[in-house]
């Protein structure tokens, strides 16, 4: 049993919720930008999420904004908070920046490897990509960071 779980809770599953009641402002934040990431987009019309097949207007468009917000200084602390989570230590102070935080077409991706426990990686989802077409297209999830949030111990 792990510090910070019962007995026969899934690891993850308590990292999870750990995460959302200690950093809900932060998660507010994410969206918060995420929202105006993609409030820039054009949509098929305004009743649809804004979509665009332009990459570079998600990842560095994101990355950029979330450093404008002063939000993603903030992401590798969800490390500390998952560690602990788990009961242990993270070997190293993550930092904002590969190999502890990347931001991807989804979404920032923080992850650390933990002493006896694995590889920690949390997912702060926000976009969704189709690559049912001919290239990628990339939307506006309709749910905030907290229902999308996702935590894996590989």
């Amino acid at each position: 049993m792990s510090a910070g779980t019962a007995e026969g809770d899934d690891p993850a599953d308590a990292v999870r919720e750990r995460l959302l009641s200690e950093h809900g402002s932060l998660f507010d934040a994410v969206d918060a930008v995420a929202d105006a990431v993609a409030d820039r987009w054009d949509g098929p019309d305004r009743g649809d999420a804004p979509r665009t097949a332009d990459r570079d207007a998600v990842v560095p468009t994101l990355r950029a904004a979330l450093v404008a917000a002063d939000v993603l200084d903030r992401l590798p602390a969800l490390l500390a908070t998952g560690a602990n989570a788990l009961g242990v230590d993270l070997p190293a102070s993550p930092v904002p920046a590969p190999p502890y935080l990347v931001v991807t077409a989804t979404g920032p991706v923080v992850r650390a490897t933990l002493p006896d426990r694995g590889r920690l990686v949390i997912t702060v989802r926000v976009f969704d990509v189709d690559r049912t077409g001919a290239s990628p297209r990339y939307r506006r999830l309709d749910r905030g960071v907290r229902e999308t949030l996702t935590v894996e111990l590989r």
